[in-house]
């Protein structure tokens, strides 16, 4: 009688027990189907960019966010089905921000520096760049490397970007002048305060387009670099990642990738790595 007693009060034990856990891992299978990619804020994607960069990524005539990545970020938000909202700051304020978890991701082109890769992840890329050095129309400087890389010369750049770390590895004779602002960077050049600047090519275009083609494209025989820009997300977040880089090869593969960069950009998508 007594082991009946005891047996049947053990029973009751494991299957409350049992019945707990099912709960709780109902719940967290719930919590994570719900929010799969470790979003700070469940439904909603949190970017941080800096919409400075017509036309990768900029304010409109209404100052709303526009540009190639604006159009991929929207066409993402619609697939996975939750809010997109975008934080606009300075380039040298994207990765800390992202570090301090301020944001899921940073949508602004970022090479996956091995620097960078210590305190974030990144993606797949999603965007081409050419790195060239722009100088003012009048500029009679020969364009060779040796002519730009003396102490007589003063070359910008954006502050944080590659194109600062390329202008110190390859013109390490001349002043290296970076600015948290792309546009004082390209002024400081058109005013003469500067000779050159480092930029994408399609930055130069856009300046050019909007002052009267004041800069030129230093003619060195090919591009001082070319790079593809990644997401960046937070570190050890590789669920997001994974999803991101999905989301590039499905787009990539779709021709939706080309047909974005063709009618924001205004050129035809250059060849991208191939998906797996």
């Amino acid at each position: 009688m007594t082991a009946r007693k005891w047996f049947g009060r053990t029973s009751i034990l494991v299957g409350v027990l049992v019945a707990a856990i099912a709960v709780t891992g109902s719940a967290s299978a719930g919590k994570q189907a719900g929010n799969p990619y470790g979003l700070k804020k469940p439904g909603t994607l949190t970017v941080g960019m800096t919409l400075q960069f017509k036309p990768e990524m900029y304010l409109d005539a209404n100052g709303k966010p526009a540009g190639y990545d604006v159009v991929l970020l929207k066409a993402l938000a619609k697939q996975w089905h939750v809010k997109l909202d975008i934080k606009n700051l300075d380039f040298n304020g994207l990765i800390p921000g992202l570090v301090a978890k301020k944001f899921d991701m940073v949508s602004v082109g970022l090479s996956a520096t091995p620097e960078r890769k210590k305190s974030i992840n990144f993606s797949r890329a999603y965007v081409p760049y050419a790195q060239i050095l722009a100088a003012a129309k009048s500029d009679t400087t020969p364009a060779t490397i040796e002519a730009w890389n003396t102490s007589s010369k003063t070359i910008t750049s954006l502050q944080g970007s590659t194109a600062e770390q390329l202008v110190q590895k390859t013109f390490p004779n001349a002043t290296s002048h970076s600015f948290p602002d792309q546009n004082a960077a390209f002024l400081e050049v058109s005013s003469g305060r500067a000779n050159g600047i480092v930029v994408e090519n399609y930055l130069l275009a856009q300046f050019n387009k909007s002052n009267g083609n004041v800069l030129k494209e230093v003619a060195f025989p090919k591009p001082l670099h070319v790079e593809y820009g990644s997401y960046g997300v937070q570190k050890g977040n590789t669920k997001l990642a994974n999803a991101l880089s999905k989301f590039i090869c499905g787009q990539q593969k779709s021709g939706a990738l080309g047909r974005a960069y063709q009618s924001t950009i205004g050129a035809p998508l250059p060849a991208m790595p191939a998906c797996k």
